[in-house]
């Protein structure tokens, strides 16, 4: 009776923050450069003191949580936007971006310049290149595949492309940034295009399938819940009295 009630709890524990991670897919499904988010499980042993390690005992009390996400670094579509100072990766790698706390890395190559001449992200923090912030002057601007940027007929940096991987543990940071807590290498098979932006790679059809079906387990692991609480009330009505 136990085992069967911390299983649904869970259970249903797992599937909810599941499907707030699908959820969170799902809305940004429009956002530039997005990473699908997908959940990855652990094993938990709750055995309490008096229960042996026996086979019987841990198959019963094996329990599977939510352990994190892991982040999908599957490419998106490349779409054509027209405009000079939008650039999509074509590859692995991702831009490096300088925040208030600390260098960031994204796929949203939705870039503006302010007035001071700088290229800045959506969200105005610095655009990394190879030599630091990039300062592009007045004129038109064109961007190599390599990531050279000229501007006026002057070269006035080059992007910084950096290639991760799981290994890097890779983490999001919001607004389309990541967080990269191993280490990082220059990209070495990535290309930009310019006048181009990718979209997100998350699958609208396959994130509302597993919308649905998460949904569905949950209901009933929660009715499995009722179930259980309905007999334990019983019991305690019924049974203990008699004790």
């Amino acid at each position: 009776m136990d085992s069967g009630f911390y299983a649904a709890c869970t259970g249903l524990r797992a599937r909810v923050e599941s499907l707030e991670l699908v959820a969170h897919n799902l809305a940004n499904l429009n956002t530039s450069g997005y990473r699908a988010q997908q959940p990855t499980f652990r094993s938990r042993l709750a055995l309490a003191e008096d229960q042996g390690p026996g086979e019987l005992n841990r198959a019963i009390n094996n329990f599977g949580v939510l352990e994190s996400s892991r982040t999908d670094l599957s490419s998106g579509n490349l779409e054509r936007t027209g405009n000079q100072l939008d650039v999509a990766i074509e590859g692995k790698a991702f831009f490096a971006v300088q925040t208030n706390s600390g260098t960031f890395y994204t796929r949203d190559g939705n870039f503006q310049v302010t007035d001071k001449g700088q290229l800045v992200t959506a969200q105005q923090d610095v655009v990394l290149g190879e030599q630091g912030p990039i300062t592009v002057p007045g004129g038109s601007i064109s961007i190599g595949p390599d990531g050279t940027i000229s501007a006026g007929g002057a070269v006035a940096g080059k992007l910084r492309l950096v290639e991760l991987s799981e290994a890097s543990g890779l983490a999001p940071a919001g607004a389309g940034y990541y967080a990269a807590e191993g280490t990082t290498q220059a990209a070495k098979t990535s290309y930009v295009r310019q006048g181009m932006l990718e979209t997100s790679n998350v699958n609208a059809v396959t994130a509302t399938v597993s919308l649905i079906a998460l949904q569905r387990h949950a209901e009933m692991l929660q009715r499995a819940l009722s179930m259980f609480h309905s007999e334990f009330n019983r019991i305690a009505a019924g049974d203990l009295p008699r004790v």
